[in-house]
């Protein structure tokens, strides 16, 4: 099928996890075809049904191997021609404390918060700047903008995921690419609730007492915070980290 090339194209790295199937659909709804990476049961049809082209790309979701944002940017070159907006989030919450850590916890913080991420820049980056522009927005933490008591390594792997986002940023600003990072935490979605115990009731009060908003937040209303970083809609903003963590970051 030919693509409307009135359509923005965007790239989601995981449509089937986390905030992935909430941007696919804002994305579909704001008039954007789609490239995903494996995603959720239902949701390619769901997104064919609001107007949008879909290419499916399976077997992708571990963006620390650096075959996977290859394969996923030559998907949407050969189906759609470009990439105008992608998006991507990675990494395994490693906690406990710095003193009973081991150099294996290390490594797999390094992994999937530093690494994947630089493989999905790596890979999607160069495509943008050959055709003068796009949106790129990685999906880190909050908890890389201050110390995290309990999860140091994931903090400092997160606060490098951030900072190779700012420094990419400012080597391709004058190509017209957009590279942003925001980052989450106290979200209400399965790993963290497993994390953080929150799948307790009592637990889990005791966690929003530390958000100063006394609540976690929703991957929906997070998928919409994201929509200026991808749309197209704002041009003008880059090299910038910005926290979604209820006023705690």
């Amino acid at each position: 099928m030919t693509p409307n090339v009135a359509r923005r194209v965007a790239l989601i790295g995981d449509a089937g996890f986390y905030v992935g199937p909430s941007l696919a659909r804002e994305l579909a709804r704001r008039g954007h075809d789609l490239v995903l990476g494996d995603p959720e049961a239902g949701l390619a049809a769901e997104l064919s049904d609001l107007g949008a082209q879909v290419e499916v790309v399976a077997g992708v979701r571990d963006l620390a191997d650096p075959d996977s944002a290859t394969r996923l940017v030559a998907a949407a070159r050969e189906r759609f021609g470009r990439i105008d907006a992608a998006a991507a989030f990675s990494g395994r919450v490693i906690t406990g404390r710095f003193v009973e850590s081991t150099v294996d916890d290390l490594h797999a913080a390094v992994r999937g918060c530093l690494e994947a991420p630089y493989h999905f820049l790596r890979a999607v980056v160069p495509e943008m700047v050959e055709r003068g522009g796009g949106q790129v927005l990685l999906i880190t933490s909050a908890a890389g903008a201050r110390p995290t008591p309990g999860a140091p390594l994931y903090s400092a792997a997160r606060a490098g995921a951030t900072m190779l986002a700012k420094n990419v940023a400012g080597e391709v600003a004058a190509t017209g690419v957009q590279v942003n990072a925001v980052g989450t935490n106290f979200m209400d979605f399965p790993e963290f609730l497993r994390a953080s115990g929150a799948t307790d009731p009592e637990v889990r009060a005791k966690v929003e007492r530390q958000v100063p908003m006394r609540r976690l937040g929703t991957v929906e209303e997070f998928a919409s915070f994201c929509m200026p970083f991808l749309d197209g809609t704002s041009g003008f903003t880059t090299g910038q980290f910005v926290a979604y963590a209820g006023g705690w970051a």
